[in-house]
């Protein structure tokens, strides 16, 4: 049985809302709510589901750059919730994230070096010489050549400039990498040798990934297990060849068959959703995908459904099952 790197356990954020014309105040966002999940050590967890479902607050609230409302993030063995800001500041080292925009993660004012070597000198691991080394060796690693040291941003393409993110990432030997969209904003032939270079530095540097992403081919290509989020909520959990060719969940399915399939001879029924997707603000009672769902029955409304296993790593919230 593999480690276990990372567990979530009922992780919720909410955001209070101001109040305004047409907003009462002290009404919150539901963003992320009751969110349960883990990582083995080595593994690729893929996340995906549409704009706005929470996925990008979810890795935030894990690594703690926002602070959760409530629940459990359990890393190494501690409750990171728990750790104050010196030991949190600590066990950072341990945990990083590679941003979705290219152009805006990387400050436009420092040079390449600067931006991958400032992590080091934070925690006391090389300065000057030891650390332009270091850092010449890290870009190596990402495809990249040592001259780039001393350029800014601005000189580097979108391609160039995440493959800086990823080097920036790498920079301290974390055990965990949380990828928010990492390819969403690159070219498509880009997005390939981007992929590529993520799954050999996993290899190369022992990583674990918790992988974002709205491109269902993209998640399927790089990852072992994906969860699908709706509305704050994980819905369904499954070994990804599972729950690409047995989905259980209308919304996992209605996601699936949307997507595109790159054989123009081949057809497949479309599942179209009706409505728009609630607000989060007010969200629906019971099953929060019954508003929308194809094939809902009564007691969908009214009572919340559990994530329940369904089979050899797959769990699924929904009544049907």
């Amino acid at each position: 049985m593999p480690e276990t790197l990372l567990e979530v356990r009922n992780l919720t954020k909410y955001f209070s809302l101001k109040g305004g014309l047409f907003r009462n105040k002290g009404e919150v966002v539901h963003a992320v709510d009751g969110v349960d999940l883990y990582l083995s050590k080595g593994e690729t967890f893929g996340l995906v589901g549409e704009s706005g479902c929470g996925k990008s607050t979810l890795a935030r609230a894990i690594l703690r750059l926002i602070e959760p409302t409530s629940g459990e993030v359990r890393f190494l063995g501690h409750n990171i919730l728990q750790l104050s800001s010196e030991e949190m500041r600590k066990i950072r080292r341990e945990m990083q994230i590679v941003f979705q925009d290219p152009f805006a993660s990387l400050n436009p004012h420092h040079k390449v070096s600067q931006i991958v070597g400032q992590s080091l000198e934070v925690h006391d691991i090389a300065t000057g010489a030891k650390r332009d080394q270091m850092v010449s060796e890290l870009l190596e690693k990402v495809g990249m050549s040592a001259d780039d040291m001393n350029r800014y941003p601005h000189a580097f393409s979108g391609g160039q400039r995440q493959r800086i993110g990823i080097a920036r990432a790498l920079a301290l030997r974390p055990k965990l990498i949380i990828g928010d969209e990492p390819v969403s904003a690159l070219d498509v032939s880009i997005r390939a040798q981007v992929l590529n270079l993520m799954e050999n530095l996993k290899n190369e540097f022992d990583l674990s990934y918790i992988f974002i992403s709205h491109d269902l081919g993209v998640i399927e290509y790089i990852s072992d297990r994906v969860g699908v989020m709706y509305l704050g909520k994980i819905v369904e959990v499954a070994e990804s060849a599972d729950l690409y060719y047995q989905p259980l969940h209308p919304y996992t399915k209605a996601l699936l068959a949307a997507a595109p399939i790159p054989d123009p001879e081949k057809k497949k029924e479309r599942i179209l959703l009706e409505g728009d997707v609630p607000s989060p603000v007010h969200p629906p009672s019971g099953c929060r995908f019954h508003t929308r769902c194809y094939c809902q029955i009564n007691v969908c409304d009214r009572v919340e459904p559990a994530l329940k296993k369904v089979g050899e790593n797959h769990f699924v919230s929904c009544h049907l099952i």
